[in-house]
């Protein structure tokens, strides 16, 4: 099951106090209280593991340790480690108590979500001309906290899109051995898949079904996931009655998400090719080419296609 939107609460580390102590040397007397150290921040950084949220499944609060308190000596008190929580390229962090929103869009991006607080001064840095025993000492500052709302929409290059039970499963397979579910029903894909084809990410998106817009069917738990992608394939069933119609609903359920969604580069393949006769092909082909000229047959069985298929995804790498 995939994890894509999950509440938790951070905490940093508080700051350790400062210490109050005085040297026992004859020769030299006088304050040595060291500083408390510094709490631990709470950082989120990205990873490629689409399932990274899983670990927040049950575990809804984290937090750092604390700066360790100050020692005689001047000694100061151990800075407490960072904490760094991996999450999925492509999650939003909104910080609801102050409603900022940070994004996380590249591996190894590192953001702050949580100072942790600073440590408290000894009785060392009180000393003074006046005041050359003093007792005075701070205590350290709290860590900050809050409560975060992470959201996963994916980062692909290309979207795969089509009705349940159109091949995008069975292409994404193909195209770059990934392992998504495969069969004959509708829902087979029930969250997204990734799949690397030289570079390019390929992102199988669950069926989309009309009113999905609406949240119907899988609904908009996954046309979210259509907003980061940058091309989008259309995959339409050959063994459909009514090819044209079943492309404008995909694109009709977009439109109505977002506009944005309808304007990305997109490509139009009439799937499961080999599976009905060349001249019922021929007659599907020429309905979807009314509602878009360059639609193209696609089969998992025919170099062909998959030939063609392959040169519009080497095209997009080589213009990245």
């Amino acid at each position: 099951m995939l994890i894509d939107d999950v509440t938790i609460k951070v905490k940093a580390g508080d700051g350790g106090r400062g210490a109050v102590a005085f040297n026992s040397n004859m020769n030299s007397l006088g304050p040595v209280g060291g500083d408390g150290g510094n709490g631990g921040d709470v950082y989120v950084e990205g990873i490629s593991d689409l399932s990274a949220l899983m670990q927040f499944r049950h575990k809804k609060e984290v937090k750092t340790a604390n700066g360790g308190i100050g020692h005689g000596q001047s000694v100061d008190g151990k800075n407490a480690e960072d904490l760094i929580l991996k999450v999925p390229v492509g999650t939003v962090i909104i910080n609801v108590e102050t409603g900022a929103t940070q994004e996380v869009i590249k591996t190894g991006e590192r953001i702050l979500v949580a100072k942790g607080g600073k440590g408290g001064r000894g009785n060392f840095k009180f000393r003074s001309a006046v005041n050359t025993s003093p007792r005075e000492y701070e205590e350290g500052t709290p860590g900050e906290a809050f409560t975060l709302h992470l959201n996963l929409k994916l980062i692909a290059d290309v979207g795969l899109i089509g009705l349940p039970n159109s091949g995008k499963s069975s292409l994404l397979n193909e195209l770059t051995g990934a392992k998504s579910k495969v069969g004959n029903y509708a829902f087979t894909t029930l969250e997204p898949n990734l799949g690397v084809y030289y570079e390019i990410i390929l992102a199988d998106i669950p069926g989309l079904i009309e009113g999905a817009s609406s949240g119907k069917g899988l609904g908009i738990k996954f046309l979210q996931h259509i907003e980061r992608t940058n091309t989008l394939f259309y995959l339409i069933s050959a063994e459909s009655e009514h090819p044209d119609k079943d492309y404008e609903i995909v694109r009709q359920e977009l439109k109505n998400y977002s506009e944005a969604l309808a304007g990305k580069e997109e490509y139009v393949f009439l799937s499961k090719s080999d599976l009905v006769s060349a001249e019922e092909l021929k007659k599907r082909l020429a309905v979807l080419r009314k509602v878009n000229k360059n639609a193209l047959p696609l089969s998992l069985v025919d170099e062909d296609s998959l030939k063609k298929i392959k040169e519009i995804l080497n095209a997009i790498k080589t213009a990245k």
